[in-house]
């Protein structure tokens, strides 16, 4: 039988207990308050159906979901773990990247603040792209995305979901390859935070500050070790490591990389939607020799925050 230092599922997080079963981490996902497709309820049970024993919730900087998956989950008495997170928006070197938040307090006044402006600049280049499409003689293109977010914030995703629906394309991908990449009819530069910035207000409301998906933002390696050294050395916490799908040997690179600039690791699926490829709790596990960013939180007594209570 494996030793637990020699099982890579139990150094990955998927800890065995007194059951069959083991403790799964998915520290990266959404619901309809971003770009998700399920509710925030709705998310919970899948969670846990999908045997995930600890989820954070990490829209695209907002934090909607989390009250109304913390009830769901009171309510139903689902075994589960909901650590409070976020997604947020960078740039970076004229590259987006997104920095995760997790056990934040989602009340803390700078938080709050911050995501305000956060959710106006999101509109506005939302607004943007829609004019574009538009001058593209592609109309109706704000009131799909409109629809389509359902009350959620308007992202790059519901005009994508938009012009699949209305024929333009066949897939997700093919649009952003056709109108939403940089160059193409429906680009706009983004015009986020820096990702100094969106440490400080991560470290300001008590969570951990975690690069998302470091392999897919098309760096060369010397640009990514660019990356991960700058965002290291402005106090960056930890940088997820493993993913659903990856490309062979990606998650060791990962974790060799996460050692070299001394951040802890994280895993997350960055589930959107039930589909073959990417679901919740699958395939996450970390290798040996790093630290899972949820011992930082675990290894100390639980936050309460009455204002949530």
């Amino acid at each position: 039988m494996m030793s637990p230092a020699n099982d890579p599922k139990q150094t990955a997080g998927a800890i065995l207990t007194d059951s069959t079963y083991a403790v799964i981490y998915d520290l990266h996902s959404h619901t309809t308050a971003s770009d998700g497709r399920l509710t925030p309820e709705a998310l919970v049970h899948r969670a846990l159906e999908m045997r995930v024993g600890t989820l954070a919730i990490t829209d695209h900087d907002t934090v909607a979901a989390i009250p109304g998956a913390r009830a769901e989950i009171e309510r139903a008495g689902l075994p589960l773990t909901l650590i409070s997170g976020v997604e947020i928006s960078t740039v970076w070197e004229n590259h987006e990247i997104h920095i995760v938040g997790l056990n934040i307090d989602i009340t803390h006044p700078s938080l709050v603040t911050f995501l305000q402006a956060q959710t106006e600049r999101r509109q506005q280049r939302a607004m943007l792209i829609a004019e574009r499409l538009d001058k593209a003689q592609i109309p109706g293109a704000w009131e799909g995305a409109l629809k389509l977010a359902d009350g959620g914030a308007v992202t790059r995703g519901h005009f994508a979901r938009f012009l699949v629906e209305a024929g333009k394309a066949n897939t997700m991908a093919d649009v952003f390859k056709k109108y939403l990449a940089r160059g193409k009819t429906g680009y706009v530069p983004p015009q986020w935070c820096t990702i100094e910035q969106a440490i400080d207000v991560i470290h300001h409301s008590g969570g951990k500050a975690v690069i998302a998906h470091p392999g897919r933002y098309n760096l060369s390696a010397k640009w990514l070790k660019r990356l991960l050294a700058h965002f290291s050395e402005s106090g960056g916490d930890a940088m997820e490591v493993a993913q659903c799908q990856q490309a062979p040997h990606e998650r060791a690179q990962l974790a060799a990389y996460a050692r070299q600039y001394g951040l802890m690791a994280s895993q997350g699926s960055d589930f959107h939607q039930p589909c073959p490829w990417i679901e919740l709790g699958r395939k996450l596990w970390l290798p040996a020799g790093v630290e899972g960013v949820w011992q930082s939180w675990e290894q100390q007594p639980q936050k309460i925050n009455e204002r949530e209570v």
